[in-house]
């Protein structure tokens, strides 16, 4: 199994919104995305999918933006974004999700030998530090990253991974030490997906957090091609 992963979607079947506004390289959105897909993710493979994945307002109408992406080949694991406002319960939004697709809000989920927690995140302290309000909901955010990733010990088996995701980037420049990236230190997983960020090629991004391989997986910048993350063949073969 091989495991993927790409965020900001950003369908808009329902609720049309042209992401060319945001650049040309928009142009072509979404159907780059699924052909691309496509090309590189087997049945077999698991992709990561870390926020903002439809424009829509109500879970009716973000499940038909989430129909085609359901009917490309691999698992897929979703998470909330800062735009996903129509993402409800989570005990709601996995009984109207079809087959093959799976949800983490405070828990974890295992597939295969792979364990996926994770949490949307929130903006942390940069150059300037936090308001109030936002220092509240990052330790909102940090509490309920703890539990995702309590859970994730719980499912962990000898020989897994343990991959992490959140929406927003761990940290903000000069990559000061917030709440966010303790719990991550804590974790020690494997690795650490986050999207949010447009514009930006991954290897301007943060690419590590005290160590542990971060992945700017924001799908104008990977050029609509789910990235790869892991191979698990890999573990096969060196244990032959």
């Amino acid at each position: 199994m091989r495991v993927y992963a790409i965020a900001d979607l950003h369908l808009a079947t329902v609720t049309p919104k042209p992401m060319t506004v945001f650049g040309p390289q928009w142009a072509g959105h979404p159907q780059a995305i699924f052909d691309q897909w496509r090309q590189t993710v087997r049945p077999e493979d698991l992709v990561l999918l870390p926020g903002d994945l439809s424009w829509a307002m109500r879970l009716p109408d973000a499940m038909v933006d989430l129909a085609p992406v359901a009917a490309l080949p691999g698992t897929k694991v979703l998470l909330r974004g800062n735009h996903d406002y129509w993402w409800p319960t989570v005990s709601k939004l996995r009984a109207a999700l079809p087959p093959g697709m799976l949800a983490v809000q405070n828990d974890a989920v295992r597939v295969g030998n792979v364990v996926v927690c994770g949490s949307r995140g929130w903006v942390t302290p940069g150059y300037e530090p936090l308001g109030a309000e936002d220092d509240r909901l990052l330790a909102r955010e940090a509490e309920r990253l703890s539990l995702s990733v309590q859970a994730a010990r719980r499912l962990r088996q000898p020989g897994d991974h343990v991959l992490l995701m959140t929406h927003y980037p761990p940290a903000s420049p000069p990559y000061l030490m917030n709440p966010l990236m303790g719990v991550i230190m804590d974790a020690k997983p494997d690795l650490v997906v986050y999207g949010h960020l447009h514009g930006v090629p991954p290897e301007r991004a943060m690419t590590h957090v005290n160590g542990i391989p971060a992945h700017l997986v924001a799908a104008d910048g990977l050029r609509f091609r789910p990235k790869l993350l892991l191979d698990t063949a890999a573990d096969q073969t060196d244990s032959a």
